[in-house]
């Protein structure tokens, strides 16, 4: 048996600021945007360039309750982790973005991770893998 998980829904406040964000600052690629009529709502699809498998889907809140965890799904916790083949490449670009770091770089036995927000105030780390040792 074979599972992936494909999307991972991320409550936003507006599709387009989103879009913006996503594609312009963090260099995603925008895979979909189909309004659904039955229901007002669009189904946004974005992805980090390269990504084949997991795919953000950007879900406006339309209820109060939704509203109140836009930017904090995860109650202040980091929740998604963007990993990159060139840790500093993207970190410099991403600050001269004007991406807000809220934890520096570090190197963990991991790899190389800082801590970002995205545009509404969800922790996500950057971070570049060590590669695994044959």
């Amino acid at each position: 048996m074979k599972q992936s998980i494909v999307y991972v829904a991320l409550v936003v406040r507006e599709y387009d600021e989103a879009i913006e964000f996503y594609t312009k600052k963090l260099h995603f690629t925008l895979i979909e945007d189909t309004y659904q009529p039955e229901q007002d709502k669009r189904w946004v699809v974005v992805a980090p360039p390269g990504s084949s498998e997991t795919k953000l889907l950007l879900a406006r809140a339309s209820k109060p309750k939704q509203k109140s965890f836009i930017g904090n799904q995860t109650g202040g916790r980091v929740f998604l982790f963007l990993n990159s083949d060139d840790f500093w490449r993207d970190y410099n670009e991403m600050v001269s973005l004007g991406i807000k770091f809220v934890r520096k770089p570090k190197v963990e036995s991991y790899g190389t991770v800082a801590v970002f927000e995205d545009l509404y105030g969800n922790l996500w780390d950057l971070v570049e893998l060590k590669k695994k040792e044959k």
